[in-house]
């Protein structure tokens, strides 16, 4: 019987910081064109899932919209449900799943694959299936070894020759290896039935797949690891989300947009971009709908940008219907959508310590930052900030701006 799929797209993404100020983790725009969660939905397409529920939380409405804009843009390839929570918030990725359970028991499905809706890769999820079932597991976890001083940032677990996990724990301080849980799950219906009811009940749980559910799966039940060896990447972070768009970029990059896997999203009627006799474009990626009068160089430019004439974008990641004034250099920084940069601006100028990793600027959503105006590196200007909070024209490196009042 065909498996049905729900994905946890309600998270808030905390360390994103001012990214997820107005929209869930999902929903972040990947490669200029793209949407997070794409990935995701695009896996299931891809492996033959035709019922995907999505769990929704913070901002359920940004990402209820974006998903029936999906749907729209797909019809037919998936058949998307989106449960928000009926009262209040979830508690945690397993109550998520449980205030929903009756969209799985209703289901003819005898296997259950939860996912996370967060994470860039590409995955054939049959052949997880296939190995569940010759394993004849319970539960089987999709793995990814990391680099072990970043264990501690997942869950991670000891899994004996046959790849039956022993052990799991959720972001210990002193994980017991480098084998990552990548947050996709597969479950045997009954045995996902019975362990959510029993978590449930338990005061004490976190009622989260990774502090709850798994560990205690592991001690009891046929639990396996299935290791998944292709490119795979958590944008948990400001930094991690830069890179992985930049990566994009590279002469060589570890994971390509050109394949024959195409990632599906919701797509807009804009005419090509569009770059003028003075216009450049380099090593950059230009979505649909933009007008480059300036230079653009080894960037990522959502739809509707504008970037007029000597301005520069350089090493940055600028969003929809954001414009570059006059004269004004964007470098090493990520421009939220609908930013007004004036003219002779230099928004992320300064030294950077390459020691200390990329010192990106963050600009929040529909900041106004004003003619003249010199921003430094590892600048963070929330959202919505207004020209009167820029008094004095230059804002030293390290700063935050505060949202207006």
């Amino acid at each position: 019987m065909e498996p049905v799929a729900l994905v946890l797209a309600g998270g808030r993404g905390k360390r994103m910081d001012l990214l997820c100020h107005f929209r869930p983790k999902p929903a972040l725009p990947f490669a200029g064109k793209l949407h997070v969660v794409d990935f995701t939905l695009s896996n299931c397409v891809h492996s033959q899932i035709k019922r995907v529920g999505v769990l929704v939380d913070y901002q359920r409405s940004y990402m209820t919209k974006y998903l029936h804009e999906w749907s729209s843009a797909n019809g037919g390839k998936a058949e998307i449900r989106v449960f928000p929570p009926e009262v209040g918030s979830y508690s945690g990725t397993a109550d998520a799943v449980f205030r929903n359970i009756f969209w799985i028991d209703s289901s003819a499905a005898d296997r259950v694959l939860i996912l996370a809706g967060d994470h860039v890769y590409r995955m054939d999820y049959g052949k997880m299936f296939s190995f569940h079932e010759k394993m004849m597991a319970d539960i089987t976890v999709g793995v990814i070894r990391i680099p072990v001083e970043q264990a501690n940032r997942f869950g991670t677990m000891l899994i004996d020759e046959e790849n039956k996990v022993q052990e799991f724990i959720e972001k210990s301080s002193n994980p017991p290896s480098n084998l990552a849980s990548m947050g996709i799950y597969i479950f045997n219906k009954e045995i996902l039935m019975e362990r959510l009811s029993q978590d449930s009940g338990n005061q004490e749980s976190l009622h989260d797949f990774g502090y709850s559910i798994l560990p205690d799966a592991a001690k009891h039940d046929r639990v396996f690891a299935y290791e998944f060896t292709g490119y795979w990447q958590d944008i948990g972070t400001v930094e991690a989300y830069y890179q992985a768009n930049m990566e994009l970029l590279a002469s060589r990059p570890r994971f390509s947009l050109d394949s024959n896997w195409p990632v599906l999203t919701d797509y807009d009627a804009l005419p090509v971009p569009e770059t003028s006799a003075e216009g450049k474009v380099i090593n950059s990626l230009i979505s649909p709908g933009c007008i480059i009068k300036g230079r653009v160089e080894n960037s990522i430019l959502s739809a509707g940008v504008k970037i007029e004439e000597e301005a520069v974008v350089m090493n940055s990641i600028i969003m929809a219907n954001t414009h570059v004034g006059y004269h004004s250099v964007v470098h090493a920084s990520i421009v939220d959508e609908g930013v007004e940069i004036g003219k002779l601006c230099y928004v992320g100028f300064g030294k950077s310590l390459l020691s200390e990793g990329p010192a990106i600027t963050v600009i929040g959503k529909e900041v106004v930052i004003p003619d003249r105006t010199a921003i430094g590196l590892k600048c963070k200007i929330l959202p919505k900030v207004g020209l009167g909070k820029f008094a004095g024209g230059v804002v030293p490196s390290g700063t935050i701006i505060k949202e207006s009042l």
